[in-house]
């Protein structure tokens, strides 16, 4: 019988560099065109906002170019629907990932499975929701707006960048819990249901810091936010659950790829952005948003998947949302 001789360190090492080898020159090469992002939002909202110049201060890292195409509707799902449908997993189409990603499927009839048809880069940040009023409304407080509601079903109506983003899902989950009748305005986007409000179209909002300039301003007053603890930059108003009302909302985003994005790509995306993150002007901007850091990386961000589409489940579910 012949000697079987177990190979030598160096020929192992040898074997994983040449299996390496294509993805690493990929990535050296990486990019040779500039990289669209897909923002599933209106232009001027916060998401568009965050991610403009998060995108900027990564491309220059990258030495490379970072390209915002903003594709509202859909309540914030076109770029994954995109990204389910691409064939060419090399690295030059990226997307947003909102929270929306992973309830979609529990609500509506979908192209993509959240768990198998994308590649996880890393998890960005969260949002600073509230819901905000002109600030010649009557309401000078949740309260108000509540009793109001409650007194007058259907009379109040209230804006949000699309149903069943996380923004109507929670005004669905407090006129449950509140026993309010208020009539949702779905909207493309913050810079959308902000002109909504200035006009006079609805009675109040449910947005992320689109409303932040307006509330700055005066002209809009912010009733309660949504956080585990009041907002660093708008601490006067009171959070929901120091209000009495049990629900905590920042909806964490992301950036994923298609299906089958080389390792090595992945990696250079997610040491960009997360370059990105720790920028002091990237942080500045994020600050004036509202928007603070929920960083996961690839593995983790990938591994809370299954985690948060039973969350999602479960409050569609108890919400009676079906798909359509």
């Amino acid at each position: 019988m012949p000697t079987i001789h177990a190979p030598s360190r160096r020929a192992i090492l040898a074997g994983a560099a040449a299996l390496a080898a294509p993805g690493l020159a990929r990535a050296q090469a990486y990019p040779a065109r500039p990289i669209t992002l897909i923002v599933p939002w209106t232009a001027g909202s916060a998401s568009d906002a965050a991610l403009r110049v998060l995108a900027e201060a990564a491309g220059r890292d990258l030495k490379g170019q970072i390209v915002i195409e903003n594709k509202p509707g859909l309540g914030g799902v076109r770029g994954a629907i995109d990204l389910a449908g691409t064939s060419r997993p090399d690295g030059y189409v990226i997307a947003q990932m909102p929270l929306t990603v992973f309830r979609y499927p529990y609500t509506s009839r979908v192209s993509f499975d959240p768990t198998r048809d994308f590649t996880y880069i890393l998890q960005l940040t969260g949002y600073t929701f509230g819901i905000a009023v002109q600030a010649r409304s009557p309401w000078a407080s949740m309260a108000d707006l509540v009793a109001y509601a409650k007194a007058n079903p259907g009379k109040v109506s209230y804006g949000t960048p699309g149903t069943h983003t996380s923004l109507h899902i929670m005004m669905l989950q407090l006129a449950e819990s509140l026993g309010i009748d208020w009539v949702h305005v779905p909207y493309k986007g913050g810079a959308e249901t902000v002109k909504a409000l200035l006009a006079g179209d609805v009675q109040c909002i449910a947005e992320s810091s689109s409303w932040a300039a307006q509330v700055q301003s005066g002209e809009f007053r912010l009733l309660s936010t949504w956080g585990r603890a009041r907002s660093k930059t708008f601490p006067d108003a009171p959070t929901l659950t120091e209000l009495g009302y049990d629900f905590v909302s920042t909806s964490p985003y992301g950036i994923a790829g298609p299906k089958g994005l080389d390792p090595a790509i992945v990696a250079r995306l997610h040491d960009a952005f997360r370059a990105a993150l720790a920028d002091a002007g990237v942080q500045r901007v994020l600050a004036s948003l509202g928007q603070e850091t929920e960083y996961l990386g690839p593995a983790e961000y990938a591994a809370s998947v299954p985690g948060l589409m039973a969350r999602e489940k479960a409050i569609a579910d108890k919400l009676g949302l079906k798909p359509a």
